[in-house]
């Protein structure tokens, strides 16, 4: 009863679905290790060894050989190496005193008040000591000697005498003379009459 033509004109195909968006990858761990790799593990012992080897910033000082100190030229108990300083001490320690003080304090004061200041002291307290150990600290400051037999202030406490003998001694074995004070050593180098030595020379003498 219908033709095949009609047929086909009234039967159309439903129309197709759109196509679908493309899908993302998919992440794995293969993929990411991939895009990332994995830096190279470098041992810790390594690290530390090379750590140690190279200090980084750090440096230790390097002080002169000249700086570590030396051993006195004469012996606490050698009073009788020079006896002149030694009766100046036994009989008037204030003198010998003011004497090395002017030296050490390279005349910033006088020989007469520092020996005042140490007869004062002497005879209101009897602590002259206390005043004395330290201008021993100072010499030994100044010219890199060691501290013996012991502490400054337990060797001026119980051989006050010797100390000061010593101390005197060892001014007088760097080139001082005692009795003129520091501005007299002074205008006596400038004049050239005598030089007082170097330390090292005075090393090498010793040894």
């Amino acid at each position: 009863m219908y033709s095949s033509t009609s047929n086909e004109m009234m039967y159309s195909p439903p129309p197709s679905a759109p196509p679908e968006p493309p899908q993302p990858p998919l992440f794995t761990p293969h993929s990411f290790h991939s895009m990332y790799p994995t830096p190279p593990v470098v041992p810790t012992a390594n690290i530390s060894a090379n750590v140690s080897n190279k200090k980084v910033g750090i440096t230790a000082p390097n002080f002169p050989s000249s700086h570590v100190p030396g051993p006195w030229s004469t012996g606490l108990c050698g009073c009788c190496e020079d006896v002149g300083s030694c009766c100046l001490t036994c009989w008037c320690p204030c003198v010998a005193f003011g004497r090395i003080a002017e030296i050490v304090d390279r005349g910033s004061t006088s020989c007469g008040v520092s020996g005042a200041i140490y007869l004062l002291m002497m005879s209101a307290t009897g602590c002259s000591c206390l005043y004395s150990c330290f201008y021993r600290s100072k010499l030994r400051g100044q010219y890199f000697l060691d501290e013996s037999p012991c502490a400054d202030c337990c060797v001026h406490c119980c051989c006050e005498e010797c100390a000061l003998c010593q101390e005197y001694r060892q001014l007088q074995n760097q080139g001082f003379d005692m009795s003129i004070g520091w501005h007299g050593n002074i205008e006596r180098q400038k004049r050239g009459i005598a030089e007082p030595p170097s330390k090292q020379n005075e090393m090498n003498r010793w040894e």
